[in-house]
């Protein structure tokens, strides 16, 4: 099953399929929800961002220890989801930014594959072998969140990745690009997020 998540940050310009999907809508995110006259399911949060509250929407307290997108990554896990897009996770506040980039770590835990998607980029957690299903001159990038990440090859990427280790603040992962429609990467050490640049 396939879920979800709008949050409050830059609305997406774009068309998000919601067809057979559970859609869960995130306090300030109605705004731009509504008037993109996107399909919604659950509404939730503490709406201190909005100002008020949707009819029938699910209402938390503002003080509580978590965030209104790991409230809909936890409702949607319950749910037996476990495939997740967000959407709206980029923009205004970095501190908020940068928390919904913990989202894909939460999902992980979960075993929820989770992936952040903007106007721009996308963007996912990724371990061991993962095929890169881009077209040829994508530009992608590659930061480790763990401490350490080691390659132990790559394959259909213009600046070769074998065998190197990237660390945690290093930018020497940053900006390669697809030199064919697919591209392989097998990490067996660490994790990163592999970022997919949409425009530039």
């Amino acid at each position: 099953m396939k879920g979800i998540i709008l949050l409050n940050g830059d609305p997406y310009k774009g068309e998000i399929q919601t067809d057979g999907k559970i859609v869960i809508c995130c306090d300030g995110a109605y705004n731009w929800v509504k008037e993109a006259k996107i399909r919604i399911d659950v509404c939730l949060g503490d709406f201190d961002s909005l100002g008020y509250v949707p009819e029938g929407a699910e209402v938390y307290p503002v003080e509580k220890n978590m965030t209104d997108g790991e409230l809909a990554l936890h409702r949607l896990k319950e749910r037996g989801v476990s495939d997740v897009e967000i959407y709206g996770g980029s923009g205004k506040r970095e501190d908020h930014f940068f928390g919904n980039v913990g989202l894909l770590v939460l999902a992980d835990r979960l075993n929820v594959r989770a992936r952040m998607i903007s106007d721009y980029t996308e963007f996912y957690i990724v371990k061991g072998k993962t095929f890169i299903k881009e077209r040829e001159g994508t530009t992608i990038s590659l930061v480790p969140i763990s401490e350490s990440v080691h390659i132990n090859s790559s394959v259909g990427l213009k600046y070769d990745a074998s065998d190197i280790t990237l660390w945690l603040g290093e930018g020497r992962g940053l900006s390669n690009i697809l030199t064919k429609d697919n591209a392989v990467i097998d990490i067996d050490g660490g994790e990163a997020i592999l970022f997919i640049v949409r425009k530039l």
